[in-house]
């Protein structure tokens, strides 16, 4: 069972919007990849249909126009069998608190002090996220001891399993929170991603953090000088380290 949340003021009447990405941002690591893994190595027969899917699919993931469409085929690799979306969410569930050691462990302490000022200042803080809502949800709450609302990628049941039908990504992410009732402007955005550019030149003060290096110049070139671009404790990205 999970320890209560934390305390926190109400958020004000005045609060500005803050909106954090989740993957590389506040947790190290990709979580969904993390989640889909275990799903499908459950058992074997899993594992051989991921197999089966692979040359055809995992290429599809490194490209954003295809990259929904490659995730789709683990995700139903990994749920088939499941009657909807309520088991599916069961199931995360008890890959989190299965795995609830591991979890704390790749969970950004720097990230999370930087959240935790935020909802202490009774700022509207929420997490938008590629990854499916309920495991976002269920990490921050079991782990993290957090009750932030979560804006995520959308699944459904297809085809004997479940598989996404928004994307949580790129210009989807600026739609599905203002869909979700996150209107007001945002005034800080964190996050890793490239993708996440819309959400970037969205706010009015944009925070790149652990970034790929590969992704740094881009950043600066399209984004207002003097941007922090900084390192909250990510191994292997870039950034102005913060003690």
């Amino acid at each position: 069972m999970s320890a209560a949340p934390r305390t926190y003021p109400g958020v004000r009447a005045d609060a500005p919007l803050v909106v954090f990405d989740f993957d590389h941002t506040l947790y190290d690591g990709d979580s969904g990849t993390h989640l889909f893994a275990w799903l499908v190595k459950r058992q074997w027969w899993r594992r051989a249909l991921a197999l089966l899917l692979a040359p055809v699919f995992a290429p599809l993931i490194a490209f954003l126009p295809t990259r929904r469409r490659g995730i789709s085929a683990f995700v139903w690799a990994g749920s088939l069998g499941m009657r909807g979306v309520a088991d599916f969410n069961a199931a995360i569930d008890r890959y989190v608190a299965l795995h609830a050691d591991e979890i704390r462990g790749r969970l950004l302490p720097i990230a999370l002090d930087v959240l935790h000022r935020h909802r202490e200042a009774g700022d509207q803080v929420v997490v938008a996220t590629g990854a499916p809502p309920e495991l976002a949800r269920a990490i921050l709450a079991f782990v993290a001891h957090e009750d932030v609302p979560v804006v995520g990628t959308e699944v459904v049941p297809r085809l004997g399993g479940v598989g996404p039908r928004r994307h949580c990504h790129h210009a989807m992410k600026m739609v599905m929170l203002r869909q979700a009732g996150f209107t007001a402007p945002v005034a800080m955005a964190y996050t890793d991603s490239s993708a996440d550019l819309p959400l970037l030149q969205a706010a009015a003060r944009p925070v790149v953090v652990n970034p790929k290096p590969s992704r740094v110049a881009m950043f600066r070139r399209l984004l207002p000088a003097g941007t922090p671009i900084l390192n909250w404790g990510c191994p292997g990205r870039a950034g102005d380290p913060v003690t």
